[in-house]
């Protein structure tokens, strides 16, 4: 596995001290939405650039077939994706890998503010360099 350089890393442990400080003031039960807003107002007042519900177009044979809206895009290179559910499920954690895929970036996070103890609440996900879609591999080369 390809680990992020020491930037998107730093990056990184900022948006969890952030996401951090937002699950011990508001606690689970709220809306996505209400998280969102919160974890906005951290990431100003730390002075981190950040784009909110940042899209991407999905490509199929060159055709644009659909849009990916990222919860929050990190200084052009991490992928904040939020939730407020009971718990995580895989589909989450491939919903960030396409996320990834789709904005070219390594990192994301994945943090579900409903846990009821933050350490619960927060996935690295890394999308390693030895991924390619299917219309980037060569005459003949296996995906697997």
């Amino acid at each position: 596995m390809h680990e992020p350089n020491a930037v998107v890393d730093a990056d990184a442990r900022i948006v969890v001290d952030a996401c951090f400080r937002v699950h011990g003031a508001l606690g689970p039960g709220y809306a996505e939405s209400t998280y969102g807003a919160a974890l906005a107002l951290e990431l100003r007042a730390r002075a981190l650039p950040f784009r909110r519900e940042e899209r991407f177009l999905v490509r199929y044979r060159n055709e644009i077939v659909g849009e990916h809206v990222l919860d929050f895009l990190v200084r052009d290179h991490l992928v904040v994706e939020l939730k407020a559910v009971d718990r995580l499920a895989p589909i989450h954690h491939a919903q960030v890998l396409a996320y990834l895929r789709a904005s070219a970036n390594e990192l994301g996070l994945l943090i579900n503010f409903n846990a009821p103890v933050f350490r619960e609440a927060v996935r690295r996900v890394v999308l390693t360099k030895t991924w390619k879609p299917w219309s980037m591999l060569l005459d003949g080369e296996r995906p697997f």
